[in-house]
């Protein structure tokens, strides 16, 4: 029996000019998906109000479910300071993954 495991990650963009984040959850390779935000491929959505997005973190995940709930994890929190931290101390990054790795979470 062949089983395939999808990737998932969960990405957050930074913009410079307005200082804000943005948190998202994608199967596919953030490069394209932070080109996608760039190229207006989501129209009326927040990320196509600026051009200067760029890649601030990527955490790779074992399957879309974990990275959604990742995903909902960081936005709840509402806070830059935590962001920041996320990218600065990975530690965190392990616990979030391993909170979110039992299959009923």
């Amino acid at each position: 029996m062949l089983f395939y495991i999808m990737t998932a990650y969960v990405y957050i963009l930074y913009s410079a000019l307005d200082d804000s984040f943005y948190t998202g959850a994608t199967t596919i390779k953030t490069e394209k998906r932070l080109n996608r935000h760039l190229d207006e491929y989501y129209e009326n959505k927040f990320t196509s109000k600026l051009k200067d997005w760029e890649l601030f973190l990527e955490i790779e995940c074992f399957s879309m479910k974990q990275a959604l709930l990742i995903e909902k994890h960081i936005k709840r929190m509402k806070s830059k300071v935590y962001i920041a931290n996320l990218k600065k101390h990975p530690l965190i990054i392990g616990r979030l993954k391993e909170k979110y790795s039992a299959p009923d979470s």
